[in-house]
């Protein structure tokens, strides 16, 4: 197992993997990998459970996140079919009482709900629609090595355990498909976990030990000898890219993968990529690209490998982890989203960079090492077809997404801060506004917020639009309102979302909640309650932007599509001095453009900074 840590990652079973390329094509000296002792999670059992929030405060806060975007009609509508569900003895009641039952027998009322609906249900491809890319900076040629010996700390949040269930998830686990729900698998946990990575370079799978005979982790040297092995006998560029099977739509996939597996020998290959600890990604060039470009390029080459005349069948995208490094030092990974949420990977990615540093004292042992082993496929008529179909799917995602990243350079951290204003809030607001800018409407916002205070824990909703966040962005281009009133607002606006985000986190939310709800009443086989089948609910559950602030220590930045045809998927790393955006739209829909909407959300972010600072208030 691999134990992560904001600054630390700790190996019982496995290694991290890191090597450095050079633009010709050659291996260059990798960093070196790190075993330590790990720990079990002592502390899991100490954690509170999830709780489920009353009836009527969720109500009332629906109602509340419904007023900026649904109509005065629709919201006297939804209130009245909110007063019938909450009425005494009423289905409401019922329903409420079936989740707090749910919840005293259970470790976690949401958290097997939500994996299923959420992920395993899921039938759109994995790629651009649920899996996240990370681009991390432009590798550099070192031969400094590391090695360090830590362990994995209990984190923490406003004084209180966070559950660390899902750094337990990260390695030899894989997504299975299946022909109506998939699965997941971990091998990590078995008496015997697996000894091994998989190596992938020009969609030739390689299974490389990361072990000696005597149970010690190979050495840089040796691994790099490895890679070096894998690189040369793999140089062939007309191979069937069996992984890009993995992009297709879940269904598709699922069929396919059980006509694959029929042969004993694809059976093999497929299960030794699902146990392996992680998948390295040997890409090949991509096209050239500005400097300017180059991040945005880096983004869709982490997030679905460029198509399939480039990297995208180089790739499993079922594994839960995947190391990507290109032929000009662009680096990254993208991970499966179904086992864990961003803060593992996080770890993953601030432990490997800093990694990177530090300098290795081990002796390389002597033994000669076999060559890793070619995981063979054998392609019929009928697989070679579902390869065709794949490639062509995958080409139709790859031109229809928009990525674009920038970095906002004219500030960070330290400007909310010295307002005394959350970065997450300020930034969220930004948002807000260049959003009603560009349409002259406020939309219902996800933001991710975390449950990690309670066992096993995963996400809700931050209701990032608000009825103060839409009286500030109302205001703020207003001729008629002074600059004191708008800085009111946008501090009324900023203080709102940090309550609601200190709610969200607390497990009191409106969101999950109400899916609990609405699950229930599926489990209970009784008719669907009004209020789900209502407008109002649609409109509340359409994210026209879909948001996620990942911090890292890196500068590095997150980046994943939309999950609605006409909106955005905004992710953003706030480092002190700069923020690090990912924003992505769909070409195929004609409102939306990610590039107007960052230069927007850049002009936004301007505006609130000299408001604040030409406003007599905001200065004292």
């Amino acid at each position: 197992q691999l134990y992560i840590s904001p600054t630390s990652l700790s190996i019982s079973q496995a290694k991290d993997l890191w090597y450095k390329v050079k633009p010709c094509g050659r291996l260059v000296r990798p960093v070196a990998p790190t075993r330590i002792p790990g720990r079990y999670l002592s502390h899991q059992e100490g954690l509170p459970k999830l709780p489920v929030p009353s009836l009527q405060q969720t109500c009332e806060r629906y109602l509340a996140i419904l007023e900026p975007i649904v109509d005065e009609e629709e919201l006297s509508h939804t209130k009245e079919l909110l007063a019938e569900f909450q009425k005494a003895g009423g289905v409401g009641e019922r329903l409420q009482k079936g989740l707090e039952r749910r919840a005293r027998k259970t470790e976690n009322w949401l958290s097997d709900w939500w994996l299923t609906t959420a992920y395993l249900d899921y039938r759109m491809p994995v790629v651009v629609h649920s899996s996240p890319g990370v681009v991390l900076p432009r590798l550099e040629f070192s031969d400094r090595q590391g090695q360090m010996s830590e362990t994995l700390p209990v984190e923490y949040l406003g004084g209180k355990q966070l559950c660390m269930n899902q750094y337990y998830q990260v390695l030899s686990s894989c997504r299975i498909p299946g022909l109506k729900r998939d699965s997941v698998v971990n091998h990590a946990h078995r008496s015997r976990p697996p000894a091994h990575i998989t190596v992938v370079h020009n969609f030739q799978f390689f299974v490389l030990d990361v072990y000696n005979s005597d149970g010690t982790p190979l050495t840089v040297d040796q691994l790099y000898m490895q890679l070096e092995k894998v690189w040369s006998s793999s140089l062939q560029t007309n191979k069937e890219p069996i992984g890009i099977l993995t992009s297709n739509q879940r269904n598709s996939w699922g069929k396919a993968y059980n006509n694959l597996i029929k042969d004993k020998t694809n059976k093999d290959s497929v299960q030794a990529i699902q146990k392996s600890i992680f998948t390295v990604c040997l890409d090949a060039p991509m096209p050239c690209v500005s400097d300017e470009l180059y991040r945005s390029r880096a983004a869709v080459q982490m997030l679905h490998g460029g198509g399939s005349r480039w990297n995208s069948g180089n790739r499993w995208f079922d594994k839960t982890l995947q190391f990507i490094i290109g032929e000009d030092g662009s680096c990254g990974l993208m991970y499966e989203h179904a086992p864990a949420e961003g803060p593992p990977i996080v770890s993953l990615i601030d432990h490997v960079v800093e990694y990177t540093k530090k300098s290795e004292m081990v002796r390389t042992p002597m033994v000669p090492l076999p060559m890793p082993l070619k995981l063979r496929f054998n392609i019929t008529p009928e697989i070679k077809k579902d390869i065709e179909k794949a490639k062509q799917n995958m080409n139709i995602m790859v031109h229809d997404l928009d990525v674009k990243v920038i970095v906002f350079s004219h500030f960070g951290k330290n400007v909310p801060k010295t307002h005394k204003m959350s970065p997450d809030a300020f930034i969220q607001m930004g948002l807000q506004l260049a959003y009603y800018r560009m349409y002259q409407r406020c939309c219902a916002t996800y933001e991710s917020a975390s449950l990690r205070m309670f066992k096993l824990g995963r996400t809700d909703t931050i209701r990032s639009c608000s009825i103060d966040s839409a009286n500030f962005v109302k205001a703020m281009d207003d001729p008629s309102k002074q600059k004191i009133e708008k800085v009111t607002l946008l501090e009324k606006a900023v203080k709102a979302h940090r309550a609601y985000t200190d709610m969200a986190i607390h497990g009191q939310a409106i969101d999950r909640h109400l899916l609990g709800l609405k699950l229930q009443a599926i489990e209970d086989l009784t008719s669907m309650p009004e209020i789900f089948m209502d407008t109002s609910y649609a409109v509340a559950n359409h994210y026209n932007l879909s948001t996620s602030q990942v911090n890292t220590k890196t500068d590095c930045v997150m980046c994943f599509g939309p999950v609605a045809p006409d909106g955005y998927g905004v992710c953003y790393n706030p480092m002190a001095e700069h923020i690090n955006f990912a924003v992505s739209a769909f070409n195929s829909c004609n409102e939306t453009n990610a590039a107007h909407m960052a230069q927007r959300l850049e002009e936004a972010l301007l505006d609130m900074r000299m408001l604040l600072e030409s406003t007599p208030k905001a200065k004292l």
